[in-house]
Parts: structure tokens; sequence; C-alpha cells
């Protein structure tokens, strides 16, 4: 790290639905920056009185530039946790963004043990996160990346199945899929370089201690 790097903290903010609200609660304990925002054209957004800086980066691509200390600290899904698997401190679950990772299968081959599912294939953005699940099971698949449109590959003979992160379990509805089991579910956590941890613990543990704080105050209301 140089100088420069150890005066600032650098943040990283996921693109998408968890922006909003990560900004939303930093700006409440204190840490934001004029200009912040998703759209921004900017690749780096620093609060030069606050010594901290943000940087706005796709949702897989977070727990990289944290792993690697290009990010002090990042707020990202436990989803993509779990799928990228990479080497980071998780210090806080934040308790926004609710969703549940779960296998969905067409309404006519719903079977009655999961083990009936067994040698089928299985359509998923999170292939990491579906091999885990199966294999745990003892249930060998065929599991087919794909990187959207997850539930239309069931409807067309690309799969019988589907993993993937639901919220309200609407667009299965509408799709004539049903939820035959919960993976896990998936709320936006707080993450850590590992060397940033311990280089700058007081102002990181700081930071988590104030959104600590937050969070049980919500649940508390």
């Amino acid at each position: 790290m140089t100088s420069n790097d150890m005066e600032y903290l650098t943040i990283a903010l996921p693109k998408g639905k968890l922006f909003a609200p990560a900004a939303k609660m930093l700006a409440e304990v204190g840490y934001t920056a004029e200009g912040l925002s998703e759209d921004s054209r900017k690749l780096v957004i620093a609060n030069d009185e606050l010594k901290v800086r943000f940087i706005i980066v796709k949702t897989a691509d977070l727990p990289t530039y944290v792993e690697y200390g290009a990010a002090d600290i990042g707020i990202i899904g436990k989803d993509v946790l779990l799928e990228e698997d990479k080497d980071v401190y998780e210090l806080l679950d934040l308790k926004f963004g609710l969703c549940r990772m779960m296998l969905a299968v067409p309404e006519a081959l719903a079977q009655d043990r999961l083990a009936d599912y067994a040698h089928m294939r299985v359509a998923t953005k999170y292939p990491k996160i579906a091999e885990r699940f199966f294999r745990d099971a003892g249930i060998q698949v065929e599991i087919i990346k794909l990187n959207g449109s997850i539930e239309l590959a069931p409807i067309v003979g690309l799969a019988e199945m589907i993993v993937d992160l639901v919220e309200t379990g609407r667009t299965l509805k509408e799709n004539k899929l049903i939820e035959v089991a919960r993976i896990h579910p998936a709320t936006a956590r707080m993450v850590a370089n590992r060397v940033s941890f311990k280089m700058k613990f007081d102002r990181i543990n700081k930071l988590k201690e104030d959104l600590k704080r937050l969070v049980e105050g919500v649940a508390e209301k």
C-alpha cells in the first residue's frame, strides 16, 4: 500500500439493486461523497475531507476487487460471495436485499423426493452453488451455465430444472415453475480485504460497529 492508500478508505459498491440501499446506509453513518451515483461516469468518487473513496463495480467483480486490495471493503450479496468464493473477511450481515437461492422445476416434473431429480439438467447463473448443493445431496446432475433468462431453459427444453435467486417468486409462477428446495437465504454483507482489515483496523471496525448499530436499530423498530 502507498501512503496515499493508507490515508483513504476505499469502498466498493455493486451496480444494481443493492447500490441504492448500500449507499443510503453508508450515508446514514457519515460515509458519502458528492456525485456518488450508480450512473456516475467517474471511476473513482472521493470525499477528500473524509478520506474515503468509492468505486462502483459489476456485482460479480466486487469480491475480486476486495480480495486483491483494490478496495478495502465492499457491500455485496451473500449469493455472490458463495458463488465467487473469494478470500475476504465477511464482517456483517446488513439485513437488506433479502432473497433466497432455490431449486425449481416445471409443475409437471415435480417429484416427491429430491433424489428423483438425479441425472437431469440444471440451468443456472450460479454453477458453483448448484454443484455444491447437488454434491452434498449425493445427486448427479448436468449443470448448464447461463447468464440470463434462467426461467426460459425448462420452457424450451434446455434443462429440466433451474437454480436461481428469487425475491417474491412471482416470475416462477408466471412461468409455471414451482420451488422444490431452498438452498440458502441471501442478504447484503459487508466484506473486507484481509490486509486492509489489519492495517486499517480502527477505521474499518468503527464503520462496522456503526453499521451494526444502524442495522440493530432498524430491526428493533
